[in-house]
């Protein structure tokens, strides 16, 4: 799963897309390069982030999703977003998955993804982006993070959503100190347990720096590193900056395997 944020102020890459031709070569090139999904975002979700309102997120994705909408990407498409009405104007757009950080806490967002049909990805954080690493704490983080899932899995099915359309993602980084993401990583098999596709994002973010010492721009190596420590513990589905490092490591690493 490549990363496409139309964001000014991800960690990582904000301001990076110049405009909707860009996008559309992004994604091209994402394909090309091999990845299976795009998932694009225009909300940043990094530690300490402000919300935005529903109508700058819909501002930000609008002149890219009519560019879609003219030329549908060559890759599955991903929306990034907690908000239902930002999540559907996506999937008008030709979106098959909801990427949504908060596990559904928009009342209105399950119902949409059961009725409209598509995939959904739940993912585990406490509080929210602006507050989600002041002093996280857990008795249990592997028992917490597998409950609280399996809770929203469980509330995904409830509003109709075929258990079969669900991923779960452990969200590294979302509210976690640099052994609780540790932890995780290494206790994926329990996560796995759940029987639904797991998501890992680790790629670029602040435990390879806290680990490594280097600045975001120099996390490469890590995160190749922590990418393939997810997949030998089960994790499905990768979430990158960098595809297609990630696709040839995984090309090698398969190999081997």
């Amino acid at each position: 799963m490549g990363i496409l944020n139309l964001t000014p102020d991800s960690f990582s890459d904000g301001g990076a897309v110049g405009g909707p031709a860009d996008a559309l070569a992004r994604v091209a090139a994402m394909a090309a390069d091999g990845a299976a999904i795009c998932d694009l975002g225009a909300e940043s979700t990094r530690p300490g982030a402000a919300p935005v309102p529903e109508a700058e997120e819909l501002r930000r994705l609008a002149p890219v999703l009519d560019a879609l909408r003219a030329a549908p990407a060559p890759i599955a498409l991903s929306i990034d977003t907690s908000k239902a009405r930002v999540a559907e104007a996506a999937l008008d757009a030709g979106a098959v998955l909801v990427n949504d950080v908060t596990a559904g806490r928009d009342p209105r967002m399950l119902p949409l993804v059961a009725e409209r049909g598509a995939a959904l990805c739940l993912l585990h954080m406490r509080g929210d982006p602006a507050t989600m690493q002041r002093d996280p704490r857990y008795g249990d983080v592997i028992g917490e993070v597998r409950d609280h899932l399996a809770r929203r899995l469980q509330a995904a099915v409830d509003a109709g959503v075929p258990e079969e359309r669900v991923l779960l993602d452990p969200g590294i980084g979302f509210g976690k100190t640099l052994e609780h993401n540790l932890a995780l990583l290494a206790g994926l098999p329990a996560l796995a347990a759940l029987g639904r596709p797991l998501v890992v994002g680790v790629s670029r973010k602040g435990m390879l720096g806290a680990l490594t010492g280097r600045a975001v721009d120099g996390r490469l190596a890590g995160s190749l590193a922590a990418g393939l420590a997810a997949v030998a513990r089960g994790a499905a589905v990768l979430r990158v900056h960098d595809v297609p490092e990630t696709v040839d490591a995984l090309t090698v690493w398969e190999a081997v395997a």
